[in-house]
């Protein structure tokens, strides 16, 4: 493994830090560094979680470790690994990445490593897929699988179908849903054994923990339904869980859908709230995204949509944000951070367009990107 030189912390800042209170420049924006209780994040670029379908039997492999090392190597600031099932019917394809087993950690771990020999801070995100579980890859159509295609019975909060086309879950009882939160709390002691530093809860798009805070896919009469301290409960057991073994001077994320953009669904103030109760269990960052709850769902997407909630939370629950969706260039995640909006921004397709797009950003916004040393002197050079 080839490790980077460590870069100083305001070397980005080279040329322009003796100009920057004369030109008004917000002190921090996009590149500079970020610290987390004893992490430090190079800048505020951080790579979404992306599922790649492409695990056998829930081992990550070679291609991703390619594909998240080059973004890395990319210039990234933080780097998650994809939605990582912490338990087997919890995937959302039978492609997905795992979690359940300690064998499933090494090959995990190759990737921290790398990451983390790459300058950026390797973190994953641990989820379960719940009603939207045992579907085929989405180049395939994404349908829900059959036993006899591979497919297995899919568990929610209620037996309550994700779509017409869908299965009907079956509803988790109280010894299932202790189930979950234990193998959560197992997957992130592994995480940490392979070596990463910051561990993400999946709450968002419609996948199980979301399940249970929306009264649309949660009727249940028991203390997990109902109101919304109820709805929140699974969500707050799990987070509480992580936080007593994720060791203090690392970082804790959940990723939240903020609304499901359906009437009577999960929506901005019960996000705040929930912000709020995960802040005092010692939740670092929300990354605030948005739907996937139910297939009918009318959202406004353009650029920045999802941004206001990411700054609604920031602002009313006071606890630090990462902002998603469409943002495409380095002027506008800039923007989004220097406007505060969010403390972070975390890029999917764009990086999936360019692995490099932290550092094209870094010479975008006026700064001499560090380019890998095995690549600094052809891209500099132009002949």
């Amino acid at each position: 493994m080839t490790e980077r030189e460590p870069k100083p912390q305001n070397a980005i800042r080279s040329g322009r830090a003796e100009t920057r209170q004369d030109l008004g420049v917000p002190e921090v924006d996009l590149l500079t560094p970020l610290n987390l209780r004893g992490v430090t994040f190079r800048n505020r670029i951080a790579v979404s979680p992306m599922c790649q379908y492409s695990a056998e039997n829930g081992f990550a492999n070679d291609w991703h470790l390619v594909h998240l090392g080059s973004r890395a190597a990319g210039g990234a600031g933080l780097v998650i690994v994809e939605a990582t099932a912490v338990l087997p019917e919890g995937r959302i394809t039978p492609k997905d990445v795992g979690l359940w087993s300690d064998e499933h950690v090494e090959p995990l771990a190759r990737i921290a490593r790398f990451v983390e020999g790459q300058g950026a801070v390797p973190g994953i995100q641990l989820a379960h897929a719940g009603r939207k579980a045992s579907c085929d890859a989405p180049w395939k159509g994404g349908a829900a699988l059959s036993p006899a295609e591979g497919g297995w019975q899919v568990a929610g909060p209620s037996p309550i179908a994700f779509s017409l086309e869908s299965p009907t879950p079956v509803a988790l009882t109280k010894e299932g849903i202790e189930a979950v939160i234990a193998a959560f709390e197992a997957a992130a002691r592994r995480a940490l054994t392979a070596g990463f530093k910051v561990i993400e809860i999946h709450c968002a798009h419609g996948y199980l923990l979301h399940e249970f805070l929306s009264p649309l896919s949660n009727e249940r009469a028991d203390e997990f339904g109902g109101s919304l301290e109820n709805r929140m409960r699974l969500v707050l057991q799990v987070a509480e869980r992580l936080r007593a073994i994720v060791p203090e001077e690392l970082p804790l994320f959940v990723r939240i859908s903020a609304t499901d953009w359906a009437p009577g669904g999960w929506d901005g103030a019960q996000s705040v709230e929930l912000a709020k109760r995960l802040k005092r269990l010692g939740v670092d960052l929300i990354d605030v995204s948005s739907g996937g709850l139910v297939p009918n769902a009318k959202i406004p997407i353009q650029r920045g949509y999802q941004v206001p909630f990411a700054r609604r939370i920031r602002d009313e629950a006071e606890i630090r944000t990462g902002a998603v969706g469409l943002i495409t260039n380095a002027e506008y995640a800039n923007q989004i951070v220097t406007g505060g909006d969010a403390n972070i921004v975390l890029i999917a397709r764009e990086f999936l367009r360019d692995p490099y797009f932290a550092l094209n950003a870094e010479r975008a916004l006026g700064a001499e990107p560090d380019w890998p040393v095995q690549y600094g002197y052809a891209v500099r050079r132009r002949v």
